[in-house]
C-alpha cells in the first residue's frame, strides 16, 4: 500500500487555483472544506540535546564479543551425538586410535578439497571407522583493520566441507582431536558402516 504524499507549497497553491475553477458535479451537495497544511517538523539541533552523563577516562559497560558467529571448535561440540555415547566418550578423550590420517596442514582450499573427498570416500569404501584429518591450526593473518580475519582457513572450512555431499552421506560424526591427535588443528572423522 502507498503512503500518500503530501503537496509542497507550490503544488497546494496550484491545486487550491485548480479547485477554485472547479465546478461541482451535484450543486445540492456542500463544497468540501479545504484541509489545512500540516506544520512542518523542526529539525532537532543536535547541540542543544542533552548528552548522556560521561566522565573522561571511565569504561563503557558494552562487552561484546568481535565474532557473532560461534567458533568451529563450540559448534562442533554442540552439535548432536549421532554416534554411540560410550564410543563418543571414548572418542573425544583420545581412547580410540585413528585408522588412517591425511594432513592437508600447508595446502591451499583448490588443493586440500579433492584431497579430501578421496580421502573420506576411499576410507568409508574400505570399511574404515574412524579417520583423523589434519588441518593445522593456522597462522595469525591479522592486519589489525577494522573487521577480524579468521586465521587458520582449512580448520574453518574442513567442517563445512564434511557436513555438504558426497562427504555426509559417509560421515556419522565430527568433533575436535584430542591434543595427542593434534588439538584444534585436527578433527576426528567417524565413518558410516558400509552396507
Amino acid at each position: 500500500m502507498r503512503r500518500p504524499r503530501n503537496l509542497s507549497e507550490e503544488e497546494r497553491a496550484l491545486w487550491d487555483r485548480v479547485a477554485e475553477r472547479a465546478v461541482p458535479l451535484d450543486p445540492k451537495a456542500p463544497a468540501a472544506a479545504p484541509k489545512p497544511a500540516k506544520p512542518k517538523p523542526k529539525p532537532r539541533d543536535i547541540h542543544t540535546a542533552p548528552l548522556p552523563h560521561f566522565k573522561v577516562g571511565a569504561k563503557a559497560d558494552v562487552h561484546r564479543p568481535h565474532d557473532i558467529l560461534p567458533s568451529v571448535t563450540e559448534r562442533l561440540h554442540r552439535a548432536p551425538v549421532h554416534m554411540d555415547h560410550k564410543s563418543f566418550g571414548k572418542m573425544r578423550r583420545g581412547k580410540l586410535v585413528p585408522e588412517a590420517r591425511i594432513d592437508l596442514h600447508g595446502m591451499t582450499m583448490n588443493e586440500a578439497h579433492p584431497e579430501l573427498v578421496a580421502f573420506i570416500l576411499g576410507s568409508h569404501a574400505i570399511g574404515r571407522r574412524l579417520v583423523l584429518v589434519i588441518t593445522g591450526k593456522g597462522k595469525d593473518r591479522d592486519d589489525g583493520g577494522p573487521i577480524p580475519t579468521r586465521h587458520g582457513v582449512l580448520r574453518h572450512q574442513v567442517p563445512q566441507w564434511l557436513a555438504l555431499p558426497p562427504l555426509n552421506h559417509a560421515i556419522l560424526q565430527v568433533t575436535p582431536a584430542h591434543l595427542k591427535h593434534g588439538g584444534h588443528g585436527a578433527y576426528y572423522v567417524y565413518l558410516r558402516r558400509t552396507r
